[in-house]
């Protein structure tokens, strides 16, 4: 029985519009640069990280810095756990250049709420009722406030 929840909770997750999205059209020199910056290597299989295979399943400017974005998603339940997401976000640098800024396990859901410069906070979802809110302090993610559902829980709840 709780295999079964833990499935249907997943499989719940991955049909989140996070992972509805169209998959985005990236040039072939632009995507090769987002997942070199993430860690991925190139292969027969597509481009492998440390668990999986990877795919480029956001691409947009989420800060409003005129400059793009975007997630790598790849699925293992080896690496993540009952999850079986993690996921990677890259940032366009001025200079062109691209820079991993977040990875984590689990599916990311991006709130309206913001941090430094714009960075939208990160709702870092999977199997449970208390999700773990992550916030842009204009260096890194960090931890800000846990929620379920946009009100406020603790982790035992």
């Amino acid at each position: 029985m709780k295999t079964a929840i833990l499935t249907l909770s997943t499989l719940a997750f991955l049909g989140t519009t996070t992972f509805a999205e169209t998959k985005p059209n990236i040039p072939a020199k632009e995507a090769s640069q987002i997942f070199k910056a993430a860690g991925f290597s190139k292969t027969k299989h597509g481009w492998e990280g440390s668990c999986d295979t990877g795919e480029i399943t956001t691409y947009k400017d989420f800060n409003g810095d005129g400059l793009k974005d975007a997630v790598i998603s790849d699925y293992s339940t080896m690496c993540y756990g009952n999850t079986g997401v993690g996921y990677h976000i890259v940032a366009q640098q001025k200079t062109g250049n691209w820079k991993l800024i977040f990875e984590n396990m689990g599916v990311p859901t991006f709130l309206k709420t913001k941090g430094k410069d714009g960075w939208p906070d990160i709702e870092n979802g999977g199997p449970g009722f208390c999700f773990t809110i992550y916030r842009w302090n204009g260096q890194k993610y960090d931890v800000n406030r846990y929620e379920y559902n946009g009100k406020a829980c603790t982790l035992n709840d």
